[in-house]
């Protein structure tokens, strides 16, 4: 499922980084440092996050169900249909919760836009069920996500390394994979597909030491838009895992 992946690297692109631009970090860091209140304050922030994000992956399972039972069908009839309605609705949400990121309202527009993610993940995982081994390969994806999130997050949350430098190594990724991703719809190219997959899972790893340590260090203070930027980072990783699964060790017979 390439959708995500364009989704995120299109928003990335557009705004410089969800929260507001890969150039100020530095300086954001900085100010805050200076404050007294800064480690309280940030240490209320990933808790909340963290918090936020957890509680995030109740709608998405939720969504999924739903999506496995009704949604291939909208995707294997109308694609180009699929594509412009999930970027429309994505945008949407995303632009509603980061207008409303210091209030209730985001936490809600949050919580409806991860049950959407999980309604167009749908496809993907009924497709993988199809496998005899879907069930399996569902659950080794999901486990090889929680494994490199809580790895990253652990290193970025110390707060003893600086990943502000990636921020453009960064970008330059999520534009390569804008670009591979808008060509395969047309080229329709496994192996081209199976690449950009496994470039997303390095890019997007990258992305949450990046986003946890800009929570860290003060360049994020609202929990709804730092869970938004983390979550997408979680679903792109699964996705991208799900789908090198499913071509390397999908069984048919």
């Amino acid at each position: 499922m390439q959708l995500a992946k364009l989704l995120y690297c299109c928003n990335l692109i557009a705004k410089g980084n969800t929260k507001g631009g890969f150039t100020t970090m530095s300086i954001d860091i900085q100010t805050y440092q200076t404050s007294g209140t800064y480690a309280g304050q940030q240490n209320r922030v990933l808790r909340n996050t963290y918090a936020l994000l957890g509680l995030s992956m109740i709608p998405t399972v939720i969504g999924a169900v739903v999506g496995t039972m009704f949604g291939v069908a909208l995707m294997v009839g109308s694609p180009m249909l699929t594509t412009i309605l999930f970027l429309a609705v994505s945008w949407g949400l995303i632009y509603a919760i980061e207008k409303n990121r210091n209030s209730g309202t985001g936490v809600v527009l949050l919580l409806g836009f991860t049950f959407f993610m999980g309604l167009m993940l749908g496809p993907l995982l009924a497709y993988t069920l199809h496998f005899r081994n879907g069930g399996q390969l569902i659950a080794m994806a999901a486990g090889g996500t929680g494994a490199i999130f809580f790895t990253l997050a652990g290193i970025a949350s110390t707060g003893k390394r600086d990943f502000s430098n990636m921020g453009k190594f960064l970008m330059a990724g999520a534009v390569l994979i804008l670009v591979a991703a808008l060509a395969n719809m047309f080229l329709h190219l496994p192996a081209l597909s199976l690449a950009i997959s496994v470039v997303a899972i390095a890019v997007f790893s990258g992305f949450i030491l990046f986003d946890i340590d800009r929570i860290v260090k003060g360049g994020e203070t609202s929990y709804v838009s730092a869970t938004l930027a983390v979550y997408l980072d979680i679903y792109n990783i699964f996705t991208s895992l799900l789908q090198i699964l499913g071509v390397l060790g999908g069984d048919r017979d």
